[in-house]
């Protein structure tokens, strides 16, 4: 009597086992969605004295940064301890930051003096 007790109580806890892995599984396209829903692109043009961005906010994850000077002068961004190396007119180049937590983040061209002209701005992550 005890063996099938503990028959069935084994039997059960595998199917529940076996039903709970198999809920946690999602299909390919489903986690290639929530991967993509992860990744935000911003296209970001530079030129004397500013900058303008595509979007200015995006949800925590990874921000994959798309700058492209179109000034006369040379530029470069930066945020959050990451920066593209100088761009001059024509050129582009492609940052990418992961933003785990919500915030504001100072960006701003580092060439001396640009800053203070206005090539600066606050990204914000919701």
């Amino acid at each position: 009597m005890k063996r099938m007790i503990v028959a069935a109580l084994a039997a059960s806890a595998v199917a529940a086992t076996g039903a709970i892995a198999h809920a946690g599984r999602q299909p390919a396209s489903a986690r290639a969605a929530h991967r993509a829903a992860l990744i935000t692109h911003v296209t970001v043009t530079a030129s004397e004295f500013k900058f303008v961005l595509s979007s200015k906010t995006a949800k925590r994850g990874v921000v994959v940064f798309r700058v492209t000077n179109v000034g006369k002068l040379t530029h470069d961004f930066e945020i959050k301890g990451r920066r593209t190396r100088l761009l001059s007119h024509g050129q582009s180049a492609t940052l990418r930051v992961v933003f785990a937590r919500k915030g504001k983040y100072a960006y701003e061209c580092t060439v001396s003096g640009h800053a203070a002209l206005g090539m600066k701005g606050v990204f914000t992550i919701t």
